[in-house]
């Protein structure tokens, strides 16, 4: 473990979790017209209603950053530079799903994406949890909620042909 004082510690945990809520912030611009448009489409009896997407997501991208810190405090981004990378790259991917569904409207991108980003949380997960467990086990949430949005997105691409 490297030794990081108190300051830098702190310093760090700002900085991963700015680093997640970029990602969500970089989301949240595609989908500012989210709400009328999920409103719009024929969803399946069990998709959640629009208004829990953000509550949920805010708990996760919060649970993501306190991960990836954890991670960084155990081996510093030089001992741990693949898990990392492999974060900032799932990050990168979760944002642009966003895009691909609620701003481009591109129903297979989005579908395909998702499959994407489950891949990459479930990799990031087994890393993380290889330099520290609880910074793979904050990730489960996470790859479990993608892994609902995966089944989701396709089912509301399927049942939607017309507007994805």
């Amino acid at each position: 473990m490297e030794r990081r004082s108190g300051w830098m510690q702190a310093i760090g945990l700002v900085g991963w979790l700015a680093a997640s809520f970029t990602a969500a912030t970089v989301g949240a611009v595609a989908s500012a017209n989210a709400g009328a448009f999920y409103q719009s489409l024929t969803r399946p009896a069990w998709a959640p209603p629009g208004w829990l997407f953000g509550p949920v997501w805010s708990v996760l991208y919060l649970l993501m950053g306190v991960s990836a810190w954890l991670v960084w405090r155990a081996r510093g981004w030089r001992g741990a530079r693949g898990a990392l990378s492999l974060f900032l790259v799932q990050l990168g991917v979760n944002a642009l799903w966003s895009w691909l569904f609620f701003a481009w409207r591109l129903g297979a991108a989005s579908f395909a994406a998702v499959i994407v980003l489950w891949l990459l949380v479930a990799w990031t997960l087994a890393s993380f949890w290889r330099v520290r467990r609880l910074a793979g086990a904050l990730l489960i949430p996470y790859l479990l909620w993608v892994g609902f949005a995966t089944a989701l997105t396709y089912a509301i691409w399927r049942l939607n042909p017309q507007a994805l």
